[in-house]
């Protein structure tokens, strides 16, 4: 295969980052240059900076594009860097969607201006990204070229993220949650849950796996909750250790207030874990309740707590469920697949834009 090379004009710190330029590199022989935003956006003084940073990152990527001579450019976020990428003068241009919609937070003063930066992505790409049905919704609402569009998850790596060919623990209830400790993930509903379960004289262990902003109010609220001696606050970990935590729960929980195409949550499927999910539209997609999983109304303890305790006491449905998500990620969601289809699409648009050209 030809080896081309890719602007990536996004934060390569990301693990959905780096899943999809390693995969280029894997299947596509593709060589990565990457540009992106160096300011935070922590603090208002820094949102300022980092749109001054913005405003002038055209003439940087301009520059950019001259001296490197990509075959190629491709974006996260169809609003910051997808408008970028838009600007670069360069095609053809691949952006993703990353969240539901991209536009967040929905009540941002903001959220005019991300508008009209994701309508003008949209126009000027020569092919969108939706990681999965989610996105694609969001695309089709806004009126976008659906010919350009792509619906396929990245997917996860399953020589990593092996199937746990284990006995359901029926003693005590064995879970984890994998999502950053940020508001919108909900961890403290989760504890909340996992107190009433304590009240239902029901034994846990309960390993949270991340790190961020809510850690220290988390661990003063598992104490506050009496649970502490149950929660095992892990903090961030490498990758290739992940798997081997995940093969050891029985349950997977996230209560997010929004999502796009959850990694994590394949993960999870991925090694055998029993995922119990927000009833919102991201999971939607990829859950079914009591089927393969579990819905749960946005921020319900009580929900939460009754249908975690029903899973706990229906193993046998579990350990079917468990295994049909196995064969679903490995049908939909194999990084192997996915990404292979990926890096001939973009070959094959680097071809056509050559031979026009």
């Amino acid at each position: 295969m030809q080896r081309r090379k890719i602007l990536f004009l996004g934060e390569t710190y990301r693990a959905d980052a780096i899943t999809w330029m390693n995969g280029l590199k894997e299947f596509g022989n593709f060589e990565i240059v990457t540009w992106e935003l160096q300011k935070s956006s922590k603090t208002k003084w820094q949102r300022l900076l980092r749109f001054m940073e913005f405003y002038t990152a055209f003439f940087k990527i301009r520059t950019l594009v001259k001296r490197e001579k990509p075959d190629m450019v491709i974006a996260e976020r169809t609003t910051s860097y997808g408008f970028l990428a838009a600007l670069s003068g360069k095609h053809p241009i691949a952006i993703a969607q990353q969240g539901k919609s991209d536009l967040w937070p929905e009540n941002s003063i903001s959220l005019p201006l991300k508008k009209f930066l994701q309508n003008y992505a949209f126009k000027n790409a020569d092919l969108i990204h939706a990681w999965g049905p989610i996105m694609a919704l969001h695309m089709q609402r806004v009126k976008v070229d659906m010919n350009k569009v792509m619906v396929l998850p990245k997917g996860i790596n399953l020589n990593q993220f092996k199937f746990a060919d284990k006995i359901t623990n029926t003693e005590k209830i064995t879970a984890i949650v994998t999502r950053s400790l940020l508001p919108e993930y909900r961890h403290e509903i989760i504890l909340k849950a996992f107190a009433k379960i304590k009240q239902n004289n029901i034994d846990f262990e309960l390993n949270i796996v991340g790190d961020g902003p809510e850690k220290s109010r988390l661990e003063n609220a598992a104490i506050s909750l009496g649970i502490s001696e149950k929660v095992n606050f892990i903090g961030r970990i490498d990758n290739n250790v992940l798997p081997d935590v995940l093969q050891k729960a029985d349950f997977y929980i996230s209560m997010p207030t929004t999502e796009g195409v959850s990694a994590s949550l394949f993960e999870a499927m991925a090694c055998g874990c029993y995922p119990i999910v927000t009833d919102i539209e991201g999971n939607q997609s990829w859950i079914e309740h009591r089927k393969n999983g579990q819905l749960i109304p946005v921020d319900d303890v009580t929900a939460l707590t009754n249908e975690l305790i029903w899973a706990f006491e229906n193993a046998a449905y579990r350990t079917i469920a468990v295994a049909e998500n196995r064969k679903f990620i490995e049908e939909h969601a194999n990084y192997s697949t996915n990404m292979k289809i990926i890096a001939d699409r973009y070959h094959n648009l680097i071809t056509e834009f050559q031979q026009k050209n």
